[in-house]
């Protein structure tokens, strides 16, 4: 593929636009289901961080088979199929509200099922992009789809924080599934289709389809030491967040719009790292870029534990945002890392493994930052979070990514 700017492709954007679509769903969802949970149901601690772990533990339950299923399909259709069907789950919870049926085990169904069906979407959406772009414009692909998903983490909750006010948090969740809708519509007018590889007996080689994805991953020190680092970052974001909205509402008192206002300054830290993102790693190296951008901008999330009602709490969410700046330009070196050395025939379920791993501790992260919550306190738990996402620069920093400063496919 030629070095044309990406955004003068017509499939990339098309992409580009199901993209931001689909963000915006998404990150009115990751704020507005929390608080159905904290205002509308008046959920304690425990009750968070639990619907924290069934947002999430669909990469337990399917995290390894769906990379060997969507290594069967074309990537593209898993993309448009996954989308529809979150947006008709979502639509159930505002249905079941104004019904008033809505129940927190109710939540906890949407929340689980919405994840599972994300844990296909995502493995297939990691899996196209090196087919619809060539793997000479991953780092370019994968900032601009970074950058894009930073817009929508600053309006999506900047949007919906004065929804949740105005018509509840409930029927905030509708513009999520309308989001998702309608980024599903977009990725259909894709027209690029990539072949599927198929194999005798194909159907009955799924076990070893998914050790042969997991041996790719764990036999390479560079994808073992990412993993193991972003298990612990990952665990360590999530008892965090599981608490954060708790602390903003009930300790520091923040209304909807005052969350929404914190959540969108961490969509700038992340917009910023995702502008920058290809030339920090340019000029650092792919490798060391990787280890030294949480060592750098976790710490600084501490000092939320601290904050008071007024300007200290918005102070504080500076160190957000420079937690999600550095959190984009480590997943785009990340991602690109990963694309670059699995072979086309193996993108899902490197992918998946990938995932399976890195994400498999965030449910006990939902669980421990309710039972922290509940124990020590929101406050104390924000500290433990940060110590936690802190440490998970050391495997990537004992590994060969350490000095790597390119990448090549092996």
């Amino acid at each position: 593929m030629t070095r044309t700017p990406l955004l003068r492709d017509t499939d990339f954007r098309r992409l580009f636009a199901a993209t931001a679509l689909g963000q915006l769903g998404d990150r009115i969802v990751f704020l507005a289901l929390p608080l159905v949970a904290i205002t509308a149901l008046r959920a304690d601690e425990f009750q968070v961080g639990l619907l924290t772990t069934m947002t999430t533990v669909g990469t337990l339950l399917v995290g390894l088979p769906a990379g060997a299923w969507v290594d069967r399909m074309r990537k593209r259709s898993v993309m448009i199929g996954t989308d529809l069907a979150r947006a008709l789950v979502l639509l159930t919870l505002p249905l079941a509200w104004w019904a008033d049926l809505l129940t927190i085990w109710w939540l906890y169904t949407v929340a689980l099922v919405h994840g599972v069906l994300t844990v296909f979407f995502d493995v297939a959406y990691v899996s196209y992009l090196p087919h619809l772009v060539g793997r000479g414009n991953l780092l370019e692909g994968n900032s601009r789809l970074s950058a894009i998903r930073s817009v929508t983490s600053i309006g999506g909750p900047g949007l919906a924080g004065p929804m949740v006010g105005w018509i509840g948090a409930p029927a905030t969740v509708l513009a999520s599934s309308v989001g998702m809708a309608l980024s599903g519509v977009l990725a259909f007018g894709i027209r690029e289709r990539e072949q599927i590889q198929q194999s005798p007996g194909r159907r009955s080689q799924l076990g070893r389809e998914i050790k042969e994805g997991l041996r790719f991953v764990l036999r390479h020190s560079g994808l073992r030491g990412i993993m193991l680092g972003d298990a612990i970052f990952n665990l360590s974001l999530v008892m965090y967040q599981a608490m954060l909205l708790v602390f903003l509402e009930r300790e520091i008192g923040l209304g909807s719009f005052g969350i929404g206002l914190v959540l969108s300054g961490m969509g700038c830290g992340a917009l910023v790292g995702a502008l920058v993102a290809t030339k920090v790693a340019g000029w650092i190296g792919q490798g060391p870029v990787i280890w030294l951008a949480p060592l750098v901008t976790c710490p600084p999330t501490a000092v939320m534990a601290v904050a008071r009602p007024g300007w200290s709490v918005y102070m504080a969410a500076v160190g957000l945002a420079g937690l999600s700046l550095g959190g984009v330009v480590r997943v785009v070196a990340q991602s690109s890392f990963q694309q670059t050395l699995a072979p086309d025939r193996l993108l899902g379920r490197v992918s998946a493994t990938a995932r399976f791993v890195s994400w498999g501790g965030i449910p006990l992260g939902g669980l421990l930052g309710g039972t922290l919550g509940s124990v020590y306190g929101a406050a104390a738990t924000l500290v433990i979070g940060t110590v936690g996402m802190t440490l998970s620069a050391v495997p990537t920093f004992l590994s060969p990514l350490r000095a790597m400063r390119t990448v090549l496919r092996q």
